[in-house]
């Protein structure tokens, strides 16, 4: 049976869950459950620490499992990625207080506080810096303020509780990061229930995409309009009882869906309606 690792708890596990489910598995806890077994797609889903993800696959313990780019990284665990899964997207910056007037290059000699001491040794080493490095497990924002570091380097969302500490982001991201897909090797990737598990997983990430159109329009206009929905390879068109008429049915990109809709009225087109996707294969 394929072992799965997903986050026990926060923001990563209920995003992954979510994916997982729209996907056809049984993966939603009752309690507390450390592993739940889904017998009808022959796989178990084993709910970790998202840090303690990547070393559990690393040591070929599980086969699988879901956490973020930078945790993985940190790590240092000998694992592959092998599916970006577009959530939980985040950057890995410096960050010092707002009326410093620091640069980058004055973190030199700096005390630097982390969560992720190894994403920040190796980029003091690549920059030659001589740093201390004061890791902390949370709150890094709040050392600064209390004299503990000079600096620290985060993971940043939105950056409001930088913000909120008196802290400013300064230089490029470190890292950008997001939830991954991660095996032991590429070739796990290969096996038949992987391939399965990836395709569900592509087909729910394409789904949040694209959308689907249908409307009205007369037959004069339609390769017009055909144009401007054409679909994955042609768009449906169907005829309808008058015969000046056809129906067209077709896939777009859901952030462009109120500009086709805009140009598809202006050509002519009447009862236009856009329905989400909720899986799709392409």
């Amino acid at each position: 049976m394929l072992q799965l690792a997903i986050p026990n708890k926060g923001a990563l596990s209920e995003s992954a869950i979510s994916l997982l489910r729209e996907a056809g598995y049984r993966c939603t806890r009752s309690g507390r459950e450390l592993i739940l077994s889904d017998h009808e797609n022959d796989i178990d889903f084993v709910f970790l620490r998202p840090r303690d993800i990547a070393i559990y696959v690393g040591n070929g313990v599980l086969e699988l499992g879901i956490t973020g780019r930078d945790l993985t990284l940190d790590s240092r665990a000998p694992v592959r990625e092998i599916m970006p899964l577009e959530f939980g997207r985040s950057r890995f910056c410096y960050a010092v207080p707002a009326d410093s007037g620091m640069t980058i290059g004055d973190l030199n000699g700096k005390r630097i506080a982390t969560s992720y001491p190894e994403l920040l040794r190796s980029d003091l080493e690549k920059r030659g810096f001589q740093c201390e490095i004061i890791r902390l497990d949370g709150a890094v924002e709040v050392s600064v303020r209390l004299g503990v570091a000079d600096a620290i380097a985060d993971v940043v969302e939105s950056g409001r509780t930088l913000a909120e500490a008196g802290l400013v982001v300064i230089g490029e991201p470190l890292l950008k990061s997001e939830a991954v897909l991660i095996a032991r090797s590429a070739e796990i990737a290969n096996c038949p229930e992987v391939k399965i598990l990836m395709g569900r997983i592509r087909g729910i990430m394409l789904a949040a995409a694209y959308a689907m159109i249908e409307y009205d329009i007369p037959r004069s206009q339609l390769a017009a309009v055909c144009a401007i929905t054409p679909g994955i390879e042609s768009p449906t068109v169907s005829p309808l009882s008058n015969p000046d008429w056809a129906a067209v049915k077709a896939m777009i990109r859901r952030a462009d869906s109120n500009r086709i809709m805009d140009e598809l009225y202006a050509a002519g087109a009447r009862g236009i309606i856009v329905t989400d996707i909720r899986s799709c294969r392409i």
